[in-house]
């Protein structure tokens, strides 16, 4: 009989989660490079749980092995950017072939207060331009959305896209002097159109949504 308590979660996925906040927070510029011993020592913990987590980041797409001399913060172009964008795009356009009519049968009243409540704060967060809270916010979002409309495994890579399109973006937008309506904000409406279950109002703004990163990436990348 085992006995013992389960973790709601182990060193390595802590130490995973904060090299991914301070990446997204621009802490981590991309191009910066660290190995497994200065992340140890800066976060006091043994080399064997930094390692697995930087193995797991890079897994995710946020690092790169260098080959004797550590780890790097990936550095992805505007074209690695298009192609994360376009990935987005033909995931939801199967997903939304797949399901036409929305019907999510495993949905109850619960999750959608959950989905708008992240959705108000996200929104409130984007029209007032605070990148700091969008962004967790955001993602909170998109993940139970994606929860709600696809299985398990499509929801972790589209996940990874966005974290991916974050990290890309966050560098050229904390050196904005003001993001004031700068940022996409169509979170309640898109929460709204799922719920009435308007598949139409829904492919328009999950387009909608995917046109506004993309031409905001172009634009602070100077193309």
């Amino acid at each position: 009989m085992w006995v013992g308590v389960i973790q709601r979660s182990t060193l390595r996925e802590q130490l995973a989660d904060a090299l991914r906040e301070e990446i997204l927070a621009g802490r981590l510029a991309p191009g910066g490079e660290f190995t497994v011993r200065e992340i140890a020592e800066h976060y006091g913990v043994s080399a064997t749980p930094v390692r697995e987590a930087l193995v797991d980041l890079s897994a995710q797409g946020l690092l790169e092995v260098e080959q004797h001399r550590g780890f790097r913060i990936r550095q992805d172009t505007l074209s690695d950017f298009e192609r994360l964008i376009e990935a987005q795009a033909l995931v939801c356009q199967g997903v939304l072939h797949q399901n036409p009519t929305l019907a999510l049968p495993q949905a109850d009243p619960g999750e959608f207060t959950s989905i708008r409540r992240r959705a108000a704060a996200a929104r409130q967060a984007a029209l007032g331009g605070d990148l700091d809270i969008l962004i967790g916010y955001d993602l909170r979002f998109w993940r139970e959305f994606d929860a709600l409309l696809t299985n398990p495994h499509i929801g972790e890579f589209m996940d990874r896209m966005r974290v991916r399109c974050w990290a890309y973006t966050v560098p050229y937008l904390r050196r904005r002097h003001s993001l004031d309506g700068r940022l996409w904000s169509g979170h309640l409406e898109l929460a709204d159109a799922v719920e009435r279950r308007d598949a139409k109002d829904t492919e328009r703004l999950l387009g909608a949504h995917r046109a506004h990163t993309l031409a905001l990436a172009i634009e602070l990348s100077g193309a």
